[in-house]
């Protein structure tokens, strides 16, 4: 079972901010999702935890490890969509035409960021990875909102414009099983607690 976790809150997500590649910590409520989440998925039996290299999802992705014994692995094709000189811009001032251009156009990257096509190459080759190997094992994925919705995009075999008509919450989880032929999208977007 491959385990996507998003991030649990930095005080620019508390702001309403684009925040990519920014590499905020955790803020206080952030530090309680976390706890929150590491014992949601106490039961679970995961044989690796792999993290987006950003710090929300290192501190994330550390506090579940902790309740593990297992040492989170870093792995940059989870990190987050990079805005480029849309970074840390509030979510309601991003000008509608840019958003009408990321939802019509795949390969649209705002100057000096990254397209949702790239994202979607690099992190559907992180999956066919996972796929490869994880069998029956769970692995938990702590990553990022685009790069998870990207991930449930591949395992039901659609379009990246589906991404925009998905909403997932702070340290939410998903759950793909990678057991079969093909993989299967099992949960979207459970609550952390």
């Amino acid at each position: 079972m491959l385990i996507l976790v998003r991030h649990a809150r930095t005080a620019l997500n508390a702001e309403g901010r684009l925040q990519g590649r920014t590499d905020a910590p955790l803020d206080d409520e952030g530090k309680r999702q976390a706890i929150a989440l590491a014992e949601r998925l106490e039961l679970t039996r995961p044989t690796r935890i792999l993290t987006s290299p950003l710090m929300r999802a290192q501190m994330t992705a550390g506090a579940i490890a902790e309740r593990h014994g297992l040492t989170p692995e870093t792995d940059a094709d989870w990190i987050e969509l990079d805005y480029g000189e849309l970074e840390g811009v509030p979510i309601g001032d991003v000008d509608s035409s840019v958003w009408r251009s990321w939802r019509d156009d795949p390969e649209f990257a705002p100057v000096g960021g990254e397209s949702f096509a790239h994202l979607d190459r690099r992190v559907h080759d992180a999956c066919r990875r996972l796929a490869s190997t994880a069998g029956d094992d769970d692995v938990i994925v702590v990553s990022h909102v685009s790069p998870i919705k990207s991930a449930v995009a591949w395992s039901i075999g659609a379009s990246t414009s589906i991404v925009h008509r998905m909403r997932l919450g702070q340290a939410a989880i998903s759950r793909i099983d990678l057991s079969g032929a093909s993989p299967v999208l099992v949960t979207f977007n459970e609550p952390p607690g």
